[in-house]
């Protein structure tokens, strides 16, 4: 891994750099992280407005052939890919030729008897309740027509009553190219290459394992704490709308120009995809149209991670700063989620992500720890301690996922709180009045717990990341 650092040469001009003092700030964490991480290949853009501070690699994008990583090594997506297929849905209904109100059987009438009730923006949304499909339903290692795929998930019942709930589901977004193909009349991939990819000069594409790829890297995964290659998984499953994209960070940089600019897709659309999805009971959830939602430090983040097949990645953006962070990883465990997170807090100390605090924050502390509120959530014994919103968004699994972080960290440490008042930040139905966090270590495990509080100390959401 040292050589693997010492061989990652800067694309940037002196003159640049002079400029911008935070780059060797920005290098030195990223070397240290993927030292830490073992994190063989990584990739960074950041922008500010549309102007390119930093597009660069660090590492190899390949080991056994020993390529450097660069800003044109080519990476997959993940569900960082997501947020373009929304784009195109989103699009469609600008066209007229789907509404986004429109229950999906339209289009997708093997799911008639229990999709009935699922309108489109439930898919794009997540508040389906369709299960999620990559857990067990289908074999990674068999190719399927999206018909098979279709009827697999038409197979299974809802995990809850759409709109009821919110829960991650690759599979809403696999049926979404497929609504798009049979509202097109194209397989989804080539419309994206249409009406995005081509007019903005980006080299995103579908998956290929067959194709020669230009500075394609291989992706990674560590098996008891030592670098393998990724799993292979069927052609078929790499070509579906979660998710299933290759990608650079200069690609990443032409997008965020679009973005900046509102022209493709326009204002409405975007506008549409970056407003917090509304649940049956009226509480908001801060999820879009394949864009995450939650804030950074009490701070607006637009943005989305991805995880596929030994990649990792990251695009967030901050309106309040106009900054924008991408980071591409081939490896499976890594977090460029928290990678983004950093680099914005050295361009904006504001943004400085809680996994990176030396000392704990001034001011008033909960009045249960945070780790003794979770382990209540976790048996179900939360009583008012969870503000009413946020107490009937704990499904079973979401608890059970809590308890199992829970046994795997040994010792936590209090971050602090900071005020949020005046931020108009709303969960779930509730007002946030303060923004606690508490860090947690254990043998493998580094997690950071951001928790939500009403003026009364209610709990309305929380977050958890590893780092």
């Amino acid at each position: 891994m040292k050589a693997a650092l010492a061989c990652a040469a800067s694309l940037l001009s002196p003159s640049l750099s002079a400029q911008v003092p935070q780059l060797d700030s920005v290098s030195r964490y990223v070397a240290a992280e993927m030292k830490r991480q073992q994190i063989p290949g990584l990739s960074v853009a950041v922008l500010r407005g549309d102007r390119v501070l930093l597009a660069r690699g660090y590492g190899f994008a390949n080991l056994e052939l020993r390529v450097p990583a660069s800003d044109s090594t080519v990476y997959q997506s993940g569900s960082l890919g997501k947020q373009f297929t929304a784009t195109i849905v989103g699009m469609l209904a600008q066209e007229g030729r789907l509404d986004i109100e429109d229950r999906i059987t339209k289009w997708l009438p093997e799911g008639k008897g229990v999709w009935d009730s699922i309108a489109v923006r439930q898919l794009l949304t997540h508040t389906s309740g369709i299960p999620e499909y990559t857990d067990s339903l289908i074999d990674l290692r068999k190719d399927y027509t999206e018909e098979e795929l279709v009827r697999l998930a038409a197979s299974r019942p809802l995990d809850f009553p759409p709109g009821e709930g919110w829960s991650y589901s690759n599979t809403g977004y696999a049926l979404l190219g497929v609504l798009i193909h049979r509202v097109t009349g194209r397989f989804y991939g080539d419309v994206l290459h249409q009406l995005i990819f081509s007019p903005l000069g980006m080299r995103t594409r579908i998956i290929s394992e067959a194709d020669i790829i230009p500075n394609r890297s291989a992706g990674y995964r560590l098996v008891e704490n030592e670098v393998k290659n990724q799993e292979w998984v069927s052609p078929s499953l790499n070509t579906t709308a979660d998710g299933a994209l290759y990608l650079t960070v200069n690609d990443l940089a032409k997008w965020a120009v679009a973005l900046n600019h509102r022209r493709r897709p326009d204002a409405r659309v975007l506008d549409a995809a970056w407003t917090p999805v509304h649940l049956n009971d009226g509480g908001a959830f801060p999820y879009g149209y394949g864009w995450d939602l939650r804030d950074q430090r009490g701070h607006r983040r637009v943005g989305q991670t991805g995880s596929w097949q030994g990649f990792k990645t990251a695009f967030y953006r901050y309106p309040e700063f106009d900054l924008t962070v991408a980071v591409l990883a081939n490896l499976d465990q890594a977090t460029p989620g928290t990678f983004a997170q950093g680099i914005a807090g050295i361009f904006e100390p504001a943004l400085q992500p809680p996994h990176l605090f030396s000392t704990a924050l001034r001011g008033p502390t909960p009045p249960v720890a945070i780790p003794q509120l979770l382990q209540r959530v976790a048996t179900g014994d939360e009583g008012g301690m969870v503000a009413p919103g946020a107490r009937g968004f704990l499904l079973p699994a979401a608890r059970q996922q809590l308890g199992k972080t829970l046994q795997q960290v040994g010792s936590w440490m209090a971050l602090g709180c900071e005020p949020a008042t005046g931020r108009k930040i709303r969960w779930l139905g509730a007002d946030v009045a303060r923004i606690c966090y508490a860090r947690g270590t254990g043998e493998t495990e580094r997690t950071v717990v951001t928790v939500y509080y009403t003026d009364d100390w209610q709990a309305a959401y929380f977050h958890e990341e590893n780092y």
